[in-house]
């Protein structure tokens, strides 16, 4: 298991008493979903990581019927929560952003793949200048992966002044506070899956994943494990320098189909999770207005 994230950890252990003695099913509930989130492992495969997106929706479900309750709307509104509940608002629109950001990049990623296989078929088994449809392939998600690192950035630093603010804070809006924090962390195990370590480069990245490319996946017991995207993006490189059959191109047609498939749900998963958390946005809006 993980350990649980210190940021969230701390959210976690900050909050007061403001909730009711009793606590509403709803509450236990958005506990038990953000407990999951937080001390699940890392997503190795497309399929983990989408169950951590339908997670991740579902708490924002559960966060929305939350901020219906009638002492959830008080806590909000109260005077001394005000500045709180201001960073809170801003956090949320940041985190927008981000996946705003995330969802455009995907889609530019799904694009390129989609042409990469299209040449694949034109050419019919002849893999001659393919080098240079796969340098481009790798352009556009660098590309990708620059802006998605910018909006990152942006929103790691403006959590980091926060995190410096007073930590005396209602209950509600620390529970607010820790579903944004459980948020970016998923988010960015999603772009990480897709686009790699945030500072570790393309080309030696190929290279340690081209060492891996015809061994086994491995276990708990031992080697590091290959994803979907990091297969086809092996495959690729190794049908640009070397001669290859029909058999073998084939088999990187049937890759970056995968890989294709991989991104389309991580966009429905993000365009999903987006919806949500502008549903939540809305409803502190008006709590405050009202």
């Amino acid at each position: 298991m993980a350990t649980v994230p210190s940021n969230i950890q701390s959210s976690y252990h900050t909050r007061s008493n403001s909730f009711p003695s009793r606590p509403h099913p709803l509450t236990t509930e958005v506990d038990e979903h953000l407990s999951r989130l937080a001390s699940s492992e890392s997503a190795s495969t497309s399929s983990s990581l989408n169950d951590k997106l339908g997670r991740l929706q579902d708490l924002h479900d559960c966060i929305e019927k939350l901020l219906q309750l009638p002492f959830t709307q008080q806590s909000l509104s109260q005077e001394q929560q005000r500045a709180c509940v201001d960073e809170l608002l801003n956090g949320s629109l940041r985190l927008l952003d981000v996946c705003a950001v995330a969802k455009d990049a995907l889609l530019q990623v799904n694009e390129s793949t989609v042409e990469l296989r299209s040449v694949l078929r034109r050419k019919r088994g002849a893999t001659k200048g393919f080098a240079n449809e796969v340098r481009k392939y790798l352009t556009s998600k660098k590309a990708a992966k620059k802006a998605i690192s910018k909006a990152l950035k942006n929103l790691k630093q403006k959590e980091n002044k926060q995190s410096t603010a007073s930590t005396e804070t209602g209950s509600v809006v620390s529970l607010l506070r820790e579903v944004q924090a459980v948020t970016v962390n998923v988010v960015q195990s999603l772009l990480a899956f897709t686009f790699g370590p945030e500072k570790e480069s393309q080309m030696r990245r190929w290279s340690s994943v081209s060492k891996l490319l015809h061994k086994k996946r491995v276990n708990s017991e031992g080697q590091e494990q290959m994803n979907e995207m990091e297969i086809a993006d092996a495959s690729l490189q190794s049908l640009a320098t070397s001669k290859s059959d029909m058999k073998q191109i084939e088999k990187v047609q049937n890759e970056l189909k995968l890989s294709e498939s991989c991104i389309q749900d991580f966009e429905e998963g993000l365009e999903g999770l987006y919806r949500r958390m502008i549903k939540v946005r809305v409803n502190i809006l008006n709590t405050l207005n009202h």
